[in-house]
C-alpha cells in the first residue's frame, strides 16, 4: 500500500469558506421522508383490503365457499396493489430518487415482485376453488365457464405475463439473459398490470361505480402509469431536445476503456451532483436500440460532460468507437451516491477498477474541508489505475488523503486487499482511523465490494454511514 501526503496549494479550501452543513440533521430529514414512504406502501395495500371489506366484502363471506371466493378476491387487490407500487418504484420519479436512492427502489421493486404473484396466483387458486364449492362443481372444471366472463381471458393473460417476468427476474435465471433480453421481458410487467384492470372493474361488481373503493383504484392506476409515463418517457425527452446532447469525441484511457466526451448547452440546469449516473442512449445503427446506465467521471460543465466505459461486453464494446457528432439521449440524473447523501462529518471512499468513475466525480464535487476525506484506490494491476493522476489531483488540492493499493487479492481466505497488504496486518481500520465518523462510500465489482461492504459492518458501521454503488442489474 502507498500513500499521499495532502499538498496544500492555492486551491485548497478553507474551512472558514466552506458552507456549513448539518449533515446529522440532513439525514434525519431524508429518513423521516423514507419512512414516510414505507409507511405509504404498506398503507396502501391495507386500504386495499379495507376498502373491499367495507363495500360488501365481509357481508359475503358468511359461508366457506364465500369466504373462500372473498379471500381470493382480498388477496388478488392486494397483489395487484403491490405490483402498482412496484411500478412507481421504478418510474425514477425524482422525490424517490432523492429520498431513498435509485439501488434502494429498484431493490425494493425487486423483493415485492414474489409477494405480488404469490398473491396473484392464490388469487386465482381460492376462486375456482370457492366458485366450485358454491355451485358444486369440480374446481378445475370452474376455469371455462371463467374464460366465459367479460375480460376474464385478458386476466389470465396478465397472469402469465407476470410469471414470466417473476421468473426472468431470479438471479439465476437473469445472468442467462442479455441486459436488453432481460429488460424488453420486464417491460412486460406494464403489459400485466394493463392486462388486470378490465376484469377488476367489471367482474363480479367488486370496483362498482360510484364507490370511494373504485375511485382509490383507478387513482393508483393513473398514479403509476402517469409516473411511468412522466418520468420515464417524457421528461427524458424533453430533456433530451433541450440540451442537445452530442459526442464531442472518444479517448482511449487504458486498453478496454474509453473516455466519451459530451458536449451539449445548459447542461449545469440538469442539477447533476458527482457521483450519480444517466441512462443514455447513443443514436447510432449499431447502437440505438441499448441504453446503458453509466456515471459521469466528472462533474459537468455548462456546455461538457464526460463518461468513461469498460469493455464488459458487446453493449459497451460499441459505444467505446461512436463517431463524433452522434446525437445522445439521457434519462437521469439518479443516485444517491453523492455528497447530499452524507450523514456523518468525514468521508472515507474506496474505489476499486472502473468504480473510479462515480468516485473521482464525486470527490470533485463534495464539500469538506483539507483532512476531512480519504481515498482508497484498489487495482490488481498497473493496467487497471484508470483515471488515478485526475483523482490524486483532485485529493492534493482539496487536501484529501490518498491511499493506493496494486496487486491480486490472496487466493486463501476472502480478502479484497492484496495479498501481500493483508499480511501486513493492512486494515479498513488501519486505513480509516476516524471510520465511525465517517460515510464509507464504496464502488467497484460486486463481490469485491461485497467483502469491503462486510468488513465495514464488522467494525460496527451503521447502515446509513455505508453508501454503496454496484455494477450489476
Amino acid at each position: 500500500m502507498t500513500t499521499q501526503a495532502p499538498a496544500p496549494t492555492h486551491q485548497t479550501t478553507t474551512r472558514s469558506r466552506l458552507p456549513r452543513i448539518n449533515r446529522r440533521a440532513q439525514f434525519a430529514r431524508r429518513a423521516r421522508r423514507a419512512d414516510l414512504l414505507v409507511t405509504l406502501l404498506w398503507a396502501s395495500g391495507a386500504a386495499a383490503a379495507a376498502l373491499y371489506l367495507a363495500y360488501g366484502g365481509a357481508s359475503q363471506m358468511t359461508t366457506v365457499a364465500g369466504f373462500i371466493t372473498g379471500l381470493g378476491i382480498l388477496l388478488g387487490l392486494v397483489g395487484t396493489d403491490f405490483i402498482l407500487v412496484m411500478l412507481v418504484l421504478a418510474a425514477r420519479i425524482p422525490l424517490l430518487d432523492r429520498t431513498i436512492g435509485h439501488d434502494r427502489a429498484v431493490a425494493t421493486h425487486r423483493r415485492l415482485g414474489k409477494p405480488a404473484l404469490y398473491l396473484i396466483l392464490a388469487h386465482g387458486v381460492l376462486l375456482l376453488i370457492g366458485y366450485g364449492m358454491s355451485t358444486g362443481f369440480n374446481p378445475i372444471a370452474e376455469i371455462g365457464p371463467m374464460l366465459a366472463l367479460p375480460d376474464m381471458p385478458l386476466a389470465f393473460i396478465g397472469t402469465g405475463l407476470l410469471i414470466a417476468v417473476v421468473v426472468t427476474s431470479l438471479v439465476a435465471v437473469r445472468r442467462k439473459f442479455s441486459y436488453e433480453g432481460w429488460h424488453l421481458v420486464h417491460l412486460l410487467s406494464y403489459v400485466a398490470v394493463a392486462f388486470a384492470l378490465p376484469h377488476q372493474l367489471s367482474v363480479g361488481g367488486v370496483l362498482a361505480e360510484g364507490t370511494v373503493q373504485r375511485v382509490y383504484w383507478i387513482a393508483l392506476y393513473v398514479l403509476a402509469f402517469g409516473s411511468i409515463l412522466t418520468f420515464r418517457f417524457v421528461e427524458p425527452i424533453v430533456a433530451t431536445l433541450r440540451h442537445g446532447i452530442t459526442v464531442a469525441g472518444v479517448t482511449q484511457i487504458a486498453p478496454g476503456v474509453t473516455s466519451i466526451h459530451l458536449k451539449g448547452s445548459k447542461l449545469r440546469s440538469l442539477g447533476t451532483a458527482g457521483g450519480q449516473f444517466f441512462i443514455w442512449r447513443f443514436w447510432t445503427p449499431r447502437t440505438w436500440w441499448h441504453s446503458h446506465p453509466i456515471s459521469l467521471s466528472a462533474v459537468p460543465t455548462d456546455t461538457t460532460a464526460r463518461i468513461t466505459v469498460r469493455d464488459l461486453g458487446a453493449g459497451s464494446r460499441r459505444i467505446s468507437s461512436v463517431p463524433a457528432g452522434t446525437r445522445v439521449s439521457i434519462e437521469g440524473p439518479y443516485g444517491l451516491f453523492t455528497d447530499a447523501a452524507r450523514t456523518a462529518p468525514k468521508m472515507a471512499i474506496v474505489a476499486a477498477g472502473v468504480g473510479v468513475t462515480p468516485v473521482r466525480a464525486l470527490l470533485e464535487h463534495a464539500i469538506f474541508a483539507p483532512g476531512e476525506a480519504t481515498v482508497l484506490l484498489r487495482a490488481s494491476s498497473d493496467d487497471e489505475t484508470y483515471l488515478w493522476d485526475e483523482v490524486r489531483a483532485i485529493a492534493a488540492a482539496k487536501g484529501a488523503r490518498l491511499y493506493t493499493m496494486v496487486g491480486r487479492r490472496s487466493p486463501v481466505g476472502p480478502s479484497w486487499m492484496p495479498e501481500e497488504d493483508a499480511r501486513r496486518g493492512v486494515t479498513l481500520r488501519s486505513i480509516f482511523p476516524d471510520l465511525g465518523d465517517s460515510d464509507l462510500y464504496l464502488c467497484g465489482p460486486t463481490t469485491w465490494l461485497d467483502l469491503v461492504e462486510a468488513d465495514a459492518r464488522a467494525l460496527g458501521l451503521p447502515e446509513h454511514q455505508i453508501h454503496a454503488e454496484r455494477f450489476d442489474w
